[in-house]
């Protein structure tokens, strides 16, 4: 008697068949297109950072050079390879930095689309230009093609979630991320709260740039780098500044206590564009 289909057997096939097709379902979804992703080039104009890092635009965006013997562009395919014009400053000057001091190769992954706005997939923030994700790996050979578009991250944190990979953590890393705090365009760089600890251990007396690096959940393989609202830039939301001092006592502690009981957090819809926009999704989208 011949077998019937997988997903017509009795008991745990069809299950796991129908947990299977739920998941692409839900993956579908979750990667369903914003309607940002429809404006393929820049929106003509002096150069605008708008809204919120979480909830804006941006007018004016100029494309990051995709050929530069200072860094290379992963996954180019995605087209998130557009910034304001300080933020492509910013990462051509930390990437000649880099360069002159033989650290190895700087590689850059998303920036924000043609007109900002939010992502399918992976971010909330990089929405107004003026984020930029650097891996936090510098191999000594540039990548080949196929390996930028389909790059593999280093996990630089151990399973304990507490401390970072011993192999895998270089002191070239810890350089990387102190010339980008340097930079005094940049007024937040996020990494997991390992990677924060294993900086602040390292760090000796030289600390003023430390405050800039802030703990946060995931980045265990890359740092989210932010800049500042650019001059000019009127509509621009730029955050409250870093707390004073390092960051490496209590508030990084917080971060490693066990957490507390209570009510799952509660999913927020996203909240309305700024007006300009809104007008400006509008109006390319008609």
């Amino acid at each position: 008697m011949p077998m019937l289909p997988l997903p017509y057997r009795a008991g745990k096939p069809m299950k796991k068949s129908l947990v299977f097709l739920s998941a692409l379902l839900f993956s579908a979804v979750s990667l369903a297109a914003t309607p940002w992703q429809n404006i393929r080039q820049p929106i003509a104009g002096s150069s605008q950072a708008i809204g919120g890092f979480a909830n804006g635009c941006i007018v004016g965006a100029q494309s990051l050079p995709l050929n530069s013997p200072h860094y290379q562009v992963m996954r180019q395919d995605q087209r998130r390879y557009f910034g304001h014009p300080d933020l492509i400053l910013f990462i051509q000057r930390l990437g000649m930095q880099v360069h002159n001091l033989g650290l190895g190769e700087v590689l850059i992954g998303d920036m924000g689309m043609a007109a900002g706005g939010r992502f399918s997939s992976g971010h909330a923030s990089h929405q107004s230009g003026l984020d930029v994700d650097i891996w936090l790996q510098l191999p000594k050979q540039r990548w080949s093609e196929q390996m930028l578009l389909k790059p593999q991250p280093l996990d630089l944190v151990a399973a304990d979630g507490k401390n970072v990979v011993a192999r895998h953590w270089q002191p070239q890393i810890a350089s990387l991320i102190k010339l980008a705090a340097k930079d005094e365009e940049v007024t937040r760089i996020f990494v997991n709260p390992a990677i924060k600890k294993q900086l602040c251990a390292d760090a000796g007396s030289d600390r003023d740039w430390l405050h800039k690096v802030r703990p946060w959940f995931q980045h265990r393989a890359h740092m989210h780098v932010r800049l500042r609202c650019p001059a000019g830039s009127l509509e621009c939301e730029d955050q409250s500044p870093p707390p004073p001092g390092d960051g490496c006592g209590a508030e990084l502690n917080s971060w490693f206590l066990p957490k507390k009981p209570g009510a799952a957090p509660v999913k927020r819809e996203p909240p309305p564009l700024p007006p300009s926009c809104q007008a400006l999704l509008d109006k390319h989208l008609l």
